[in-house]
């Protein structure tokens, strides 16, 4: 092991000393490169901006970093990319115009001088972000090491993206962001604005292999800080019990899981064939929020971007105590101005959605609140910014 951290440390300086001079030669001005979830994905703000480009900006070269884990999604797919941390990888990073990424880079890797550093972050804040975090419970670092490590990366970015007026303030404090604020909506939630109707639905549930004749639930839970293997491995215990949901909503539900980038776990669904459906690698959970009829979360940003279609939401909350109070903390009082029910049991779940079946939540003034910005115009928003 210490073998490994020694090579492994080598490596990273060797490296950075190559990118630092490969980032000296000239910028490649028409080079964008894309990243999204560490490279895992093709998915969230950075997908939404890069095919706006794509169709409107045939002038600018498009490349996406990308995790070697995960390069064979992209081969089927035939987007264009390099594997992260490979030689190509060096040339391209250090000499692109551009980066737009939804989470943070190495802190390693030195940002050329030529470079315009896009974050479009992943999610409005119901959870404390960074600085505002009071203690970090996250394995390999600790609260000290953890906030100036983040600051360090916040340095670099040129802009950041902002959902709504609530998350452009708690952004400004929280990564020490100074720069150009850009608030214009998600960009990844264009596509809930305009692909929400029947017909792109039902094609949707038709390429991923859900009956048509069963309404959809959607479990979308996030990470816990402390309950991790190691270092970018946290473990989940599911704590809905999928025997009774199957025997209670069964006959009129499927529940679609979609667990966060971060979690580890490999589900094993077999027992629940028909009725539960494991999408946590699923390219991008958009088309899951599409098909789906209701959400189950708990403190996950996943319902700020659900609220945009103004379907029901339960908020499986059995932690709430220990998370409010010990983990993270919250930015306004959840358990009042939650857009849904809270609960802990499955019964109460089942229940919730049983009568959430029959009276359609209202969610007004949280839309008006968390998505007024979001008309489907984001992206642009966005590329007219930074592009233009």
């Amino acid at each position: 092991m210490l073998g490994k951290l020694k090579i492994k440390g080598l490596f990273q300086k060797l490296y950075k000393k190559a990118f630092s001079f490969v980032g000296m030669l000239p910028a490649n001005k028409k080079l964008v490169m894309f990243e999204s979830f560490l490279g895992k994905q093709y998915s969230c703000n950075p997908r939404a901006i890069y095919e706006y480009l794509e169709h409107n900006h045939p002038e600018y070269t498009l490349l996406w970093s990308v995790d070697k884990r995960y390069s064979d999604d992209f081969k089927l797919k035939g987007i264009p990319h390099v594997e992260r941390f490979s030689i190509k990888w060096l040339f391209c990073m250090a000499r692109a115009r551009y980066w737009v990424t939804n989470s943070r880079m190495p802190i390693w890797i030195p940002k050329p001088a030529h470079t315009i550093y896009l974050q479009t972050w992943h999610g409005t804040p119901l959870k404390k972000l960074a600085m505002d975090m009071d203690e970090v419970h996250m394995p390999g670092t600790n609260t000290q090491k953890y906030k100036e490590n983040f600051y360090n990366e916040s340095r670099n970015w040129d802009y950041l993206i902002s959902p709504n007026g609530y998350s452009t303030e708690i952004f400004k404090r929280a990564f020490h962001f100074d720069k150009t604020m850009i608030e214009s909506g998600y960009p990844r939630n264009d596509y809930l604005i305009y692909a929400n109707h029947e017909k792109t639905i039902n094609e949707v549930k038709t390429r991923l292999n859900l009956p048509l004749d069963k309404k959809v639930l959607l479990y979308a839970p996030t990470w816990r800080d402390n309950e991790f293997y190691g270092k970018g491995r946290y473990k989940f215990d599911i704590r809905l019990d999928l025997k009774q949901m199957q025997k209670e909503l069964g006959d009129e539900y499927i529940i679609i899981l979609r667990m966060h980038y971060l979690i580890s776990e490999n589900l094993d669904l077999s027992a629940f064939e028909g009725f539960a459906f494991n999408f946590s690698h699923h390219e991008d959970i958009r088309e899951l929020y599409l098909v789906s009829d209701q959400l189950i979360t708990d403190y996950s940003s996943v319902f700020f971007d659900f609220a945009n279609l103004k379907r029901p939401m339960i908020f499986f909350a059995y932690d709430i105590a220990s998370y409010r109070d010990e983990l993270r903390g919250f930015y306004f009082d959840f358990e009042t101005e939650a857009p849904g029910p809270i609960v802990k049991t499955t019964d109460q779940v089942i229940e919730q959605v049983k009568l959430l079946n029959d009276q359609p939540g209202q969610y007004e003034d949280f839309f008006n609140t968390f998505c007024y910005l979001e008309q489907g115009k984001s992206s642009e928003r966005v590329v007219n910014t930074v592009f233009k």
